[in-house]
């Protein structure tokens, strides 16, 4: 049996916070209803865990995930890519939080060699549809593909392609409002915008089972459900599994901000949000219970030829001065137990098999 290994990651927010301790830091100004600076997500930090160098590395946030993703040599790398990467000035109405990267610091996507950076989520238009031009025309000059935003609203809906040694890998993307994605972010016939879940299920199914029959590998990666939590609402159920009897191999979930459940039907993996990578809410409290300092690298195996899951390892991480290290054994067992638990509803299990998570199912033997 030919194998193909994926890399798949949640939130990557290197805007705001991160964007400042970086080597080119844009304008820190926010219009969050306390916040006024996105410096003051470093301090916060800091606070928390101690001071950070200035400027740090593009590789700092990324720490020792980097050498992670490399050991397990995964055949792609898709991450969802929460941020816009802009100089505008134009802040989106209606929204409480606006994330923004300089242009200049986009070395710290490139020192992790994404092969798709998914777009359609709820903070690549906080700086208006001039913000989103500018973040596509970065990330094409960067050499970085994307899928799930565009210029118009086919270019919103194509799936990004990567080819591998195993054969090709498609990515398609899209955002559910239920997710904060605002409804007028929506790319139209010739406007800038995002591919809106909503009303884009049927001709989703409709592309996945083009792609599957072309012999492609289909991951379908959906910015969906609130920020905290461990519920799973019907209404993701069943557009996952609609997915999957469509044909997609692989159902790459995240909006949360820490692992949510995780299901294998019909031998394909649906991950039900990934939790944040990166991101500059280190020194932010009132949801420790969740503990989203804890991160989660996500490497599912499939069979290359029919798109089953064959193995999924998750490599625990923990968030400290804006940088990920190892987590503690400790910190991995809450970690194992808490999506364990919240898992067998959906008939997973997890096991800690010398310090990696591995994903159980009926059937699967470890």
């Amino acid at each position: 049996m030919a194998a193909l290994k994926l890399f798949l990651a949640g939130d990557v927010m290197p805007g705001r916070g991160i964007d400042q301790v970086l080597a080119h830091p844009g304008d820190p100004r926010l219009r969050e209803s306390v916040v006024r600076d996105a410096r003051y997500y470093v301090h916060a930090a800091e606070q928390r865990n101690g001071p950070l160098p200035r400027p740090v590395p593009f590789s700092w946030p990324w720490g020792s995930a980097l050498g992670v993703i490399d050991r397990e040599a995964p055949s792609a790398r898709i991450v969802n890519l929460e941020t816009s990467v802009t100089r505008a000035r134009a802040f989106a109405p209606g929204k409480a939080v606006h994330y923004r990267m300089s242009p200049d610091n986009v070395p710290v996507l490139l020192v992790a060699r994404p092969d798709v950076c998914v777009l359609a989520n709820n903070h690549v238009l906080d700086f208006g549809r001039r913000g989103l031009t500018e973040t596509l025309a970065v990330l094409a000059r960067a050499g970085l593909r994307t899928a799930g935003a565009g210029h118009d609203a086919a270019e919103a809906a194509r799936p990004a392609v990567v080819p591998t040694r195993e054969g090709r890998v498609v990515v398609f993307a899209a955002a559910a409002t239920t997710s904060g994605v605002p409804v007028e972010w929506a790319a139209g016939p010739r406007e800038p915008g995002v591919r809106v879940l909503e009303g884009a299920v049927v001709e989703l199914e409709e592309q996945v089972a083009d792609a599957k029959r072309d012999g492609a590998l289909v991951v379908v990666s959906l910015h969906w459900g609130s920020n905290w939590g461990y519920g799973v609402g019907a209404r993701q159920v069943a557009v996952a599994h609609r997915l999957v009897d469509a044909g997609a191999d692989v159902v790459h979930g995240h909006s949360s901000h820490h692992p949510r459940p995780i299901e294998v039907y019909r031998d394909r993996l649906v991950l039900y949000g990934c939790g944040d990578l990166l991101d500059d809410y280190e020194g932010i409290s009132g949801f420790e219970r969740y503990r989203g300092d804890l991160r989660l690298l996500y490497f599912p195996t499939l069979d290359a030829d029919t798109g089953a899951l064959v193995e999924l390892r998750m490599v625990p991480m923990q968030a400290r001065r804006l940088r990920l290290q190892p987590a503690g054994s400790r910190d991995r067992e809450w970690l194992r137990s808490v999506l364990a638990r919240s898992s067998a509803p959906f008939g997973t299990g997890v096991e800690d098999v010398d310090g990696v998570l591995r994903l159980t199912w009926p059937g699967n033997v470890l």
